[in-house]
């Protein structure tokens, strides 16, 4: 069979360190942030979270491609990861839901794979020296000019990427008869999150990553909500504006992961990039409001300060990562605005996280009623 004599390839990082595998289907050299993913399934929500873009993702689960691939089962248009990394890929699926291999799926979209590298030691050494750019090559006759292509990439820290996966035009989804309208800043939003938010009754009108608020509130939506998405979130100028100005009005706002890096932003809470960051569908979250843990889907190389938000007077933190205690939730005191640096939609638990949609159609009541 034409994988039983594979093209050899790498997997070369920024600090020299080379770990060796095979091709699978396209030959060429892709550049990205080395990360890991500690899901056991999911793979295709995950290549195609915006999220992920401009990442080399490496999978911890042993085999990959077992259960072929879906049309609906993706969170965008697109594979928005730079490159893949396995150790036992499978190009052989049995689901009878499945339309195609993954093979078939990573073709389509012209995605650069290695395989049979030693992905436990890979992320080991992650996980001791930090993510890092590295780059995938089938290219290997000349690895210092690997060496020199690599070391020109820019780092993660300070690069914008939420423009690289944003709508360039506004677009609406859901209902139009539905009770609710929604203002959705989309930064790398999931088609998952608009799922949610539609099947609580509401209609949603999507903004690209550089919407004003004055862009966002010319329909008179119920309500704001500032996605997910990749990179840097100090770069955000615009989208940190926009949250200001939503925020000072006490509108009803909603933030997940880069929507929650740049709530805090607009409060005056800076932002690190993480060692190696969390990322997979099983990470443990402490609710500190109801004192329930919660298992939850996370993704994001970057989060807020939690020195800097403990003293902050107006804002209170509600969700702690109970692995490294990290801030994972945030609201604000007097103001109607919540945000969480998980992802609810994506219901590991599989629905521990979920209310957080409730939460957030009940802000919108209550300030309706107030009103």
């Amino acid at each position: 069979m034409k994988y039983q004599s594979r093209k050899k390839a790498i997997v070369l990082l920024a600090d020299g360190t080379i770990f060796y595998g095979k091709a699978i289907g396209k030959e060429g050299t892709v550049f990205g942030e080395v990360c890991f993913n500690t899901g056991m399934t999911g793979y295709q929500e995950i290549f195609t979270d915006p999220s992920y873009y401009g990442q080399l993702m490496v999978a911890t689960n042993a085999h990959i491609g077992n259960y072929g691939t879906n049309e609906e089962e993706i969170e965008s248009d697109s594979i928005k990861i730079a490159g893949l990394i396995v150790k036992n890929f499978s190009f052989e699926f049995s689901r009878i839901l499945a339309d195609s291999s993954l093979q078939e799926f990573l073709e389509k979209h012209n995605l650069l794979a290695i395989s049979d590298v030693d992905t436990r030691a890979l992320v080991s050494y992650i996980r001791d020296h930090g993510a890092m750019n590295a780059l995938i090559s089938t290219e290997i006759d000349d690895i210092e000019s690997l060496k020199k292509k690599l070391a020109a990439v820019p780092d993660m820290k300070g690069l914008e990427l939420a423009s690289k996966v944003s709508t360039t035009k506004p677009y609406f989804f859901g209902d139009p008869n539905a009770t609710y309208k929604i203002s959705a800043l989309d930064i790398g939003i999931k088609k998952n999150i608009l799922r949610n938010l539609a099947a609580r009754d509401a209609y949603i009108k999507v903004f690209p990553y550089n919407a004003t608020f004055e862009d966002m509130s010319g329909w008179e939506p119920d309500g704001y909500f500032l996605s997910n998405g990749p990179g840097d979130p100090e770069p955000l100028t615009q989208a940190i504006a926009t949250a200001k100005e939503i925020i000072k009005r006490d509108l009803p706002l909603f933030g997940i992961c880069l929507g929650h890096q740049v709530i805090a932003l607009a409060n005056g809470i800076s932002t690190y990039k993480m060692h190696n960051g969390h990322r997979g569908i099983n990470h443990p979250v402490k609710n500190l409001i109801t004192g329930k843990g919660e298992i939850t889907s996370q993704n994001h190389g970057f989060a807020i300060n939690r020195e800097q938000t403990e003293a902050h007077t107006a804002v209170e933190i509600t969700h702690i990562h109970l692995n490294d205690d990290t801030v994972a939730g945030i609201r604000l005191k007097n103001k109607n605005c919540f945000s969480v640096q998980y992802h609810p939609e994506a219901s590991p638990g599989p629905n521990d996280a979920t209310y957080l949609f409730d939460q957030f159609i009940n802000n919108i009541k209550n300030q309706e009623v107030e009103a």
